[in-house]
Protein backbone atom coordinates (compact mmCIF):
# COMPACT_ATOMS: atom_id res chain seq x y z
CA UNK A 1 0.00 0.00 0.00
CA UNK A 2 1.03 3.56 -0.50
CA UNK A 3 1.20 5.79 2.56
CA UNK A 4 0.98 3.69 5.74
CA UNK A 5 -0.90 6.48 7.54
CA UNK A 6 -3.61 6.58 4.90
CA UNK A 7 -3.74 2.79 4.62
CA UNK A 8 -4.28 2.68 8.41
CA UNK A 9 -7.66 4.34 7.79
CA UNK A 10 -8.79 1.14 6.06
CA UNK A 11 -8.02 -0.77 9.28
CA UNK A 12 -9.95 1.81 11.31
CA UNK A 13 -13.01 1.28 9.13
CA UNK A 14 -12.96 -2.45 9.95
CA UNK A 15 -13.94 -1.59 13.56
CA UNK A 16 -17.73 -1.45 13.97
CA UNK A 17 -17.59 1.11 16.80
CA UNK A 18 -15.36 3.46 14.81
CA UNK A 19 -17.64 3.21 11.77
CA UNK A 20 -20.67 3.99 13.94
CA UNK A 21 -18.91 6.95 15.56
CA UNK A 22 -18.03 8.39 12.14
CA UNK A 23 -21.56 7.79 10.84
CA UNK A 24 -23.18 9.35 13.92
CA UNK A 25 -20.97 12.45 13.85
CA UNK A 26 -21.17 13.08 10.10
CA UNK A 27 -24.14 15.47 10.21
CA UNK A 28 -23.93 16.94 13.70
CA UNK A 29 -21.51 16.83 16.65
CA UNK A 30 -22.25 14.23 19.34
CA UNK A 31 -21.08 13.69 22.91
CA UNK A 32 -19.47 10.49 24.15
CA UNK A 33 -22.69 9.68 26.02
CA UNK A 34 -24.73 9.95 22.80
CA UNK A 35 -22.12 7.89 20.93
CA UNK A 36 -22.11 5.30 23.71
CA UNK A 37 -25.89 4.92 23.33
CA UNK A 38 -25.64 4.70 19.53
CA UNK A 39 -22.91 2.05 19.72
CA UNK A 40 -24.36 0.12 22.65
CA UNK A 41 -20.96 0.30 24.33
CA UNK A 42 -19.49 1.63 27.57
CA UNK A 43 -18.25 5.24 27.48
CA UNK A 44 -14.70 4.00 28.23
CA UNK A 45 -14.77 1.98 24.99
CA UNK A 46 -16.01 5.00 23.06
CA UNK A 47 -13.35 7.28 24.58
CA UNK A 48 -10.65 4.86 23.35
CA UNK A 49 -12.13 4.78 19.85
CA UNK A 50 -12.53 8.58 19.80
CA UNK A 51 -8.86 8.94 20.76
CA UNK A 52 -7.81 6.58 17.97
CA UNK A 53 -9.93 8.48 15.43
CA UNK A 54 -8.47 11.80 16.57
CA UNK A 55 -4.91 10.42 16.28
CA UNK A 56 -5.69 9.72 12.61
CA UNK A 57 -7.27 13.16 12.13
CA UNK A 58 -10.65 11.63 11.31
CA UNK A 59 -12.55 13.22 14.21
CA UNK A 60 -12.35 16.67 15.78
CA UNK A 61 -13.73 17.95 19.06
CA UNK A 62 -15.47 21.11 20.17
CA UNK A 63 -15.95 22.38 23.71
CA UNK A 64 -19.58 23.00 24.73
CA UNK A 65 -21.08 24.67 27.78
CA UNK A 66 -24.25 23.24 29.27
CA UNK A 67 -26.87 25.41 31.06
CA UNK A 68 -25.42 24.37 34.43
CA UNK A 69 -22.06 25.88 33.53
CA UNK A 70 -20.24 22.59 32.97
CA UNK A 71 -17.99 21.96 29.97
CA UNK A 72 -18.13 18.89 27.80
CA UNK A 73 -16.87 17.89 24.36
CA UNK A 74 -18.74 16.94 21.25
CA UNK A 75 -17.15 15.26 18.27
CA UNK A 76 -17.51 15.76 14.51
CA UNK A 77 -16.32 13.51 11.72
CA UNK A 78 -13.68 14.91 9.39
CA UNK A 79 -13.69 11.89 7.09
CA UNK A 80 -15.48 12.61 3.81
CA UNK A 81 -14.25 9.92 1.44
CA UNK A 82 -11.82 7.01 1.17
CA UNK A 83 -10.67 5.88 -2.27
CA UNK A 84 -8.81 2.61 -2.82
CA UNK A 85 -7.22 1.86 -6.19
CA UNK A 86 -5.35 -1.20 -7.32
CA UNK A 87 -2.68 -0.55 -9.93
CA UNK A 88 0.61 -2.10 -11.04
CA UNK A 89 2.29 -0.88 -7.82
CA UNK A 90 -0.34 -2.33 -5.47
CA UNK A 91 -3.04 -0.57 -3.52
CA UNK A 92 -3.25 3.21 -3.42
CA UNK A 93 -5.35 4.74 -0.60
CA UNK A 94 -6.50 8.37 -0.67
CA UNK A 95 -8.36 9.90 2.27
CA UNK A 96 -10.41 13.07 1.91
CA UNK A 97 -10.83 14.91 5.20
CA UNK A 98 -13.15 17.85 5.54
CA UNK A 99 -11.82 21.31 6.36
CA UNK A 100 -10.72 22.03 9.91
CA UNK A 101 -12.07 24.92 11.91
CA UNK A 102 -9.59 27.80 12.15
CA UNK A 103 -8.30 28.54 15.65
CA UNK A 104 -9.74 32.06 15.54
CA UNK A 105 -13.17 30.73 14.58
CA UNK A 106 -13.00 28.13 17.36
CA UNK A 107 -12.09 30.84 19.90
CA UNK A 108 -14.96 33.06 18.72
CA UNK A 109 -17.45 30.19 18.94
CA UNK A 110 -16.21 29.26 22.40
CA UNK A 111 -16.35 32.89 23.58
CA UNK A 112 -19.88 33.31 22.26
CA UNK A 113 -20.89 30.17 24.14
CA UNK A 114 -19.98 31.89 27.42
CA UNK A 115 -22.30 34.85 26.82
Amino acid sequence: MSDDGEADVVDVLSDEYMRTILEQTREEPKSVDALSDACGADPSTIYRRVEQLQERDLLEDQQKLDPGGHHYKVYSARLREVRIRLDENGFEVDVDRGPTEAAADRFTRLYEGFK
